[in-house]
């Protein structure tokens, strides 16, 4: 007996043919194809990434006859440790699902992607390397494709064809070492780091523009923006400079050092205008390049969710916070995030664009007459149709987010010797959770006063020196 299996993230996908207009494929993960079934015997399909399957009989007058069909989830056995609550339960829903975003990809790599781009990319690893520190601490997932992208591209190419994806290597690698302040890890990475740096450092011209050649690449909504892509390049630039001095000087080079430092300081003399573009501003304010909230109420603020991206939202959410405008992102965080859940995501996709929804229907139904098909119908670049990926590790930004800002935790000495505690809760009344730390995991709760000061409950392993910030701190078990 012969079947024709189709799979989908999305109920129109798995009914949809190959090709055609609405770009369906097999591109990584096959999803649709024909299969022998054998009498009285089992067959496996897959691996693939799907959450919709339509089943036909191939042969005309040859009926199937299925005694059952199982779904078999392949995902890593690692425990949550990290974990959120607050007052409001569409950001509750929205951390948890970006938590599920990441872990469908901590593959045998980690993967961008579940069902297309199943590859390491380095670059969109690093808002996926944010959420499994705040989700699951330390996983051997991210040495792991770390390693394997630094072992097949030369010092002298860029990771993935792309200059900033090894740029971003080096800011991981940062994020690593003041997470799980492991230094032999860090040492190993000694040789290529310091390569790498050195070439990074001759791109910064006598004027201290930036001169990166190759593929010039922020983040694909960005594209057309050459000024903001420009203005995004030079800030990442000093940022992945500033990085490598502070790394370079743990690793006891001090010449290396100071050639990064003098670089970086060089090019934060030039702030390029970002055009408008939210991702090429966010990177000037995070760089220190433009002054936060001037670039908060002139760029980010503005229009809302427009011009945001999956991937480089992140860091209009961060350039939020270090403008003090928490509130700002959180409605961002809602509007955004959240209007992928109202069309029945259960994991966040590639990209998305609020101007999709209208007149769209949700994925996890078929789509009614006159009613817009907004996986087949929408996206663009290489996301085009039903090409376009419902769950894609980069858009996990918002639950490292909320683990940092709203939680308030973050390192403030490698490997969480010490703990900064700055809860900014906007407008919610209360938020807890737990965050992973190589000596164990940090408790919080945070309660709003009726005067708008905060009171914080924290438990924290005997090694982790707390140091709280803009909250009256309770020593002592966290509140129920």
């Amino acid at each position: 007996m012969r079947a024709r299996i189709r799979l989908g993230e999305s109920a129109s996908e798995a009914m949809a043919d190959l090709g055609g207009t609405q770009n369906a494929g097999n591109d990584h993960a096959v999803r649709d194809q024909v299969v022998t079934l054998p009498w009285l015997g089992t067959q496996t399909i897959g691996p693939s990434g799907f959450r919709f399957v339509r089943i036909d009989a191939v042969d005309p007058g040859r009926p199937i006859r299925l005694t059952q069909v199982r779904a078999v989830l392949g995902v890593r056995d690692v425990p949550r440790i990290g974990s959120f609550r607050c007052s409001d339960e569409r950001l509750n829903r929205i951390w948890e699902v970006g938590a599920d975003t990441v872990h469908l990809c901590m593959q045998d790599y980690l993967w961008d992607g579940i069902k297309r781009d199943r590859l390491v990319w380095i670059g969109d690893m690093h808002p996926e390397v944010s959420t499994i520190n705040a989700v699951f601490g330390f996983n051997e997932v991210v040495p792991a494709s770390l390693d394997l992208t630094r072992d097949v591209t030369p010092v002298t190419k860029w990771m993935n064809g792309i200059s900033s994806y090894s740029m971003w290597w080096v800011l991981i690698h940062e994020e690593m070492w003041r997470h799980h302040g492991d230094r032999r890890a860090l040492e190993a990475q000694k040789p290529y780091l310091t390569a790498l740096l050195e070439r990074l450092v001759n791109l910064v011209g006598p004027d201290g523009r930036e001169k990166i050649d190759g593929m010039r690449f922020l983040d694909w909504p960005s594209s057309p923006n050459k000024e903001g892509v420009t203005a995004g390049l030079q800030a990442l630039l000093v940022m992945t400079l500033d990085a490598g001095a502070r790394l370079m000087t743990e690793l006891g080079d001090d010449r290396v050092a100071g050639v990064c430092r003098s670089a970086a300081d060089q090019a934060r003399k030039v702030a390029p205008d970002p055009n408008g573009s939210k991702s090429g501003a966010a990177l000037l304010a995070l760089a220190g390049m433009r002054d936060a909230a001037e670039t908060a109420d002139a760029v980010l603020v503005p229009g809302g969710a427009s011009g945001v991206s999956t991937f480089y939202g992140f860091y209009v959410l961060e350039a939020l916070a270090k403008a003090g405008r928490e509130q700002a992102a959180l409605g961002l965080i809602r509007s955004y995030w959240g209007g992928m859940l109202d069309l029945g995501a259960t994991t966040f996709w590639e990209d998305f664009d609020l101007a999709w929804t209208e007149n769209a229907s949700r994925i996890d139904e078929l789509v009614p007459q006159g009613k817009k098909d907004i996986h087949g119908d929408c996206g663009a670049y290489c996301y085009v149709g039903f090409r376009h990926s419902l769950c894609h590790g980069w858009a996990s930004g918002p639950t490292a987010w909320l683990s940092r800002h709203v939680l308030g935790v973050s390192p403030a000495a490698p490997g969480f010797t010490k703990a900064r505690i700055a809860p900014a809760l906007g407008d919610l009344a209360w938020a807890e959770g737990t965050y992973p730390t190589p000596k164990g995991p940090i408790r919080v709760r945070h309660e709003k006063l009726p005067d708008g000061s905060l009171r914080s409950w924290v438990t924290a392993p005997a090694e982790v020196a707390i140091q709280a910030v803009g909250t009256t701190l309770v020593t002592g078990s966290v509140e129920p």
